[in-house]
């Protein structure tokens, strides 16, 4: 695709980065097969390829209208059309791109702009939405059916075993889910404890910055990126061999740390450091594999099961399949299930901001995933996990949990 960016952004690091990856385009249109807003609405604009003509016309100098911020808001940013393009054309980072300019020229009605700073506000001042989220479970029973499925029950963490082991790993200490499911981390410490590695706690820590830099909020994200870094980097230099990230969509985030801090000389080489130590737990899992398998208790029982792939996990970071090659090998039925490359609608804060679409495709997504009659549905992002959950019955937790509970040794 050729290019002729606008004076505004051509010799900046962003333009020349939008530039390259525009011009890998080949606009084949193939992405449009797998984007699930273009199936849901059928707009050549509501796809990859229009939304990239869409930053091409802004960034080559057209004014941006309301009409293209739609356009680009309603995007998920799921990424399957980047597992799908022949050309790698990265995206993801296109859109961030063109969404923050979109931003400066276009702005926000002053309802809109409230709607986003609350979001952001609520779910990362972690004792604010700890309290919020506690009083709305003791209401549950009285809210209305809908409002009250989005409120996820209480799990108790159980035993988060002391640090006693020489190898170490951070764990990220995220801003919901410790809120809304302090049970996956606990989860995740003690099937590492019992392989020889200590998941230890950096208070200093916090919010990944996944939130506000999809909020409009790229320079607050960025602060908190760095807070991060100097909160981990000690523990780095010392003994730390892994970040791990039991969100997916954190996790994919802090493996970004070193793109978006590239130009940066204050944080630019820690930053591509921490990056490169982040792992989901499914990388730590398949690589220590041989010390877990003789842990596991194959004697509990078959079970039925169905596996959602965050978008974050198989097309963010490229791990598709690996999740489900472990539930294979505890022994699991792990159920087929139609369209697993499409997203679930969660997406962040999308069900919030878009929740129209968000709830098609969360029905679409549910109906995939239960046509099997699972046991329970297993997912490895917090926000499809409490998403999902909201429209069904059935238990949807973190594979790491069931994992836990299959283990033998240790404390629970």
């Amino acid at each position: 695709m050729q290019t002729t960016l606008a004076g505004f952004i051509r010799d900046t690091p962003e333009g020349r980065e939008a530039d390259a990856i525009l011009r890998s385009c080949v606009h084949c249109g193939f992405c449009t097969a797998t984007c699930p807003t273009y199936q849901l609405l059928g707009d050549e604009l509501d796809g990859p390829r229009g939304r990239i003509y869409l930053i091409k016309q802004v960034l080559e100098g057209a004014a941006a209208t309301a009409s293209t911020q739609l356009h680009l808001d309603r995007c998920l940013t799921c990424r399957s059309c980047e597992t799908t393009c022949p050309s790698g054309v990265r995206y993801g980072r296109l859109l961030d791109i063109g969404r923050h300019v979109v931003e400066a020229q276009v702005g926000r009605p002053p309802v809109e702009r409230a709607r986003r700073w609350t979001l952001r506000q609520g779910l990362l001042a972690r004792p604010l939405f700890a309290t919020a989220i506690g009083a709305a479970r003791v209401v549950k029973s009285m809210l209305p059916k809908e409002l009250a499925r989005t409120v996820p029950d209480a799990t108790p963490a159980g035993s988060w075993p002391e640090p006693r082991h020489a190898r170490k790993a951070i764990a990220l200490d995220s801003c919901v889910q410790g809120v809304l499911a302090p049970s996956i981390d606990a989860a995740t410490a003690r099937v590492l404890d019992r392989i020889g590695v200590s998941l230890i706690r950096v208070p200093a820590g916090g919010c990944c910055g996944a939130l506000p830099y999809h909020l409009d909020a790229q320079d607050e994200a960025m602060a908190r990126v760095r807070r991060n870094i100097d909160a981990w980097w000690p523990h780095v230099e010392r003994d730390c061999e892994a970040i791990v990230v039991t969100a997916s969509g954190c996790g994919v985030m802090v493996k970004d740390y070193g793109q978006l801090l590239q130009h940066d000389p204050q944080y630019a080489e820690k930053a591509q450091r921490i990056a490169s130590l982040a792992k989901d737990p499914v990388e730590i899992i398949s690589a220590e594999w041989p010390s877990i398998a003789p842990k596991i208790a194959m004697d509990q029982g078959s079970q039925r099961v169905a596996f959602h792939a965050p978008c974050t996990l198989q097309h963010g970071m490229k791990l598709k399949g690996r999740v489900e090659e472990i539930l294979h090998a505890l022994g699991l039925e792990v159920l087929p299930v139609a369209d697993s490359h499409l997203c679930c609608g969660s997406a962040g804060t999308y069900s919030v901001l878009q929740p129209a679409l968000s709830s098609a495709l969360k029905a679409n997504k549910l109906k995939a995933l239960e046509a099997g009659r699972p046991d329970v549905i297993l997912t490895a992002n917090i926000g499809c996990m409490t998403h999902l959950a909201s429209g069904t019955r059935r238990r949807v937790i973190h594979w790491i949990e069931l994992l836990d509970a299959r283990m033998v040794g240790g404390d629970r």
